[in-house]
């Protein structure tokens, strides 16, 4: 069966009828319309709206806000304040100036928002209860009882898709564009075609600043300028956006993009194209209308937990953030693991701050964390967290304390060899510092701050090889538990390191970029 053969939707409809005689619409002593031209719009489950000619207003009005708002058979709304003597009602009154053609009626007209006004003054006339009674169909009844059940957004909009068609929505393609929290990716960009399934796309800020982008309708309606809704076989209608016209070239009849907003107020967007004979009729439109904030919940859901994992991955790191959403959220959870911590500092820091101007020091500052970070995640290492100008990294052993320090030495190797390549701009060097042994990996802190990290003398030894490298001019400088993973090395003694109660055996790498630093 295909899209066009489901059972259509005939549950929600629009209608619009002309008022008889005057009607006058007050505040208080203050008449704020009087007309002989007013209309009635009927909206299902909806209560009923009195329009009025602009030029039949009694009061002024404010040039339109910000404000906007849309529907996919009504079309965008604009927003005015209300100018009342000695009272200013902000964004009372709303107007569709470009109504849609199932709404065109409208055009010309105003509403009043119904706290703006105290009564209506219908004369003959009667409005209409409101109908519909309740929401009810194949696409209401899975929204409701089983779309929790999908794990993944991916799977949640194939899904929502075939509901879709399987209410009798004529849509061949559906997308949603929801903005994520990520250093690196603007959003997630869900996309359902009736001949492909389910695609995912993750635009960066440079795509998100693009011309595509900025010629699309997704911006036009993340930037609040309201929706959009074209009949693409209506040749006489500009194309407004390029993929309008490869909608068309594909077949496509109908568009919709509309807002989807979150609960914290951002607009994410939705996007229909039908490829039925007569697009999309008003019942359809409406009825996704009314789901549209149930489906935005589910994807609100679906991209917070997206965004914390991102931003633990990029606070914490990718080993300790899956444990934190794994569950180990209390002070004192943790493990006791072997490992080998790496302690990477930048050699002449505060030189270097008080010689470059901040935004030089900046660029440095983040090309050395890079190159640190790079060195480690492809070593199988984890950074755990920058501490001013320094870089704490950790290597679990697991069942190999062989291969652990060999990946940390071969990191400490890379970062040196890195950052001793020609480079624009004042060079970087570090001092490192790599221990082994055995630690506490879990939370520390106070009952309402916490940090994931790594405690033990293996990383406050790490921390100590860092400066006697720096002091006695080496750029590596391991204990003797790192000594086996290294093919030559300097014996630097027995040294009393700083706040560590024994003296360490430690030991020089020697190798490319190794070599002592006057």
């Amino acid at each position: 069966m295909t899209v066009h053969d489901v059972p259509q939707i005939t549950g929600y409809g629009i209608e619009i009828e002309p008022l008889k005689g005057r009607v006058a619409i007050w505040r208080g002593e203050v008449l704020l319309a009087e007309t002989t031209r007013a209309i009635a719009m009927y909206e299902t489950r909806q209560a009923p709206v009195v329009y009025v000619p602009r030029e039949d207003l009694r009061v002024g009005l404010s040039e339109p806000t910000a404000l906007q708002t849309f529907c996919p058979f009504r079309g965008t709304a604009t927003y005015f304040d209300l100018l009342l003597p000695g009272e200013r009602l902000i964004e009372a009154v709303w107007a569709y100036d470009d109504a849609l053609p199932e709404s065109r009626e409208i055009r010309g007209h105003v509403a009043f928002l119904p706290d703006s006004h105290d009564r209506i003054d219908l004369g003959t006339n009667r409005l209409r209860e409101v109908q519909g009674g309740h929401m009810v169909g194949p696409l209401v009844d899975w929204l409701m009882r089983e779309a929790s059940a999908q794990t993944t957004p991916e799977a949640f909009t194939l899904e929502l898709a075939t509901r879709m068609r399987a209410s009798g929505i004529a849509v061949s393609r559906f997308s949603a564009l929801v903005w994520s929290l990520h250093p690196q990716i603007a959003g997630k960009h869900f996309i359902w075609e009736s001949d492909a399934g389910v695609s995912t796309y993750a635009p960066t800020y440079d795509e998100h600043d693009s011309v595509a982008y900025r010629d699309s309708p997704l911006r036009h309606v993340s930037n609040g300028l309201g929706g959009v809704r074209q009949r693409l076989t209506d040749s006489s209608a500009p194309d407004r956006f390029p993929i309008l016209r490869d909608l068309r070239e594909k077949g496509a009849t109908d568009y919709v993009a509309m807002p989807m907003p979150f609960s914290d107020g951002r607009r994410n967007v939705l996007t229909l194209t039908s490829d039925a004979p007569e697009g999309f009729t008003t019942a359809q439109l409406g009825l996704l209308y009314e789901c549209a904030g149930v489906i935005g919940r589910f994807y609100e859901v679906f991209v917070q937990r997206e965004n914390a994992q991102a931003l633990l991955e990029t606070y914490v790191g990718k080993r300790s953030g899956a444990r934190v959403l794994g569950g180990e959220i209390r002070r004192g959870d943790g493990d006791e693991i072997d490992a080998a911590i790496m302690f990477c500092d930048l050699r002449g820091s505060t030189r270097l701050e008080e010689e470059l101007e901040r935004s030089a020091y900046l660029a440095l500052l983040n090309h050395f964390f890079e190159t640190v970070s790079t060195a480690v995640e492809e070593h199988g290492g984890e950074v755990l967290k920058f501490i001013g100008d320094a870089v704490l990294a950790v290597f679990p052993a697991g069942e190999d304390a062989a291969a652990a320090k060999g990946h940390a030495l071969g990191a400490a190797l890379g970062i040196v060899e890195a950052l001793s390549a020609p480079a624009e701009g004042p060079a970087a060097d570090c001092a490192i510092g790599l221990s082994y042994g055995r630690v506490t990996y879990g939370n520390i802190g106070s009952r309402e701050r916490l940090d994931f990290t790594v405690i033990g003398r293996a990383a406050n030894v790490a921390a100590r090889l860092g400066d006697a490298g720096k002091r006695l001019g080496h750029r590596i400088v391991v204990s003797g538990d790192i000594k086996p993973a290294c093919d030559s090395v300097i014996d630097l003694g027995q040294l009393s390191l700083h706040n560590v109660a024994q003296p360490v055996r430690c030991y020089a790498v020697e190798g490319p970029g190794c070599a002592a630093v006057a």
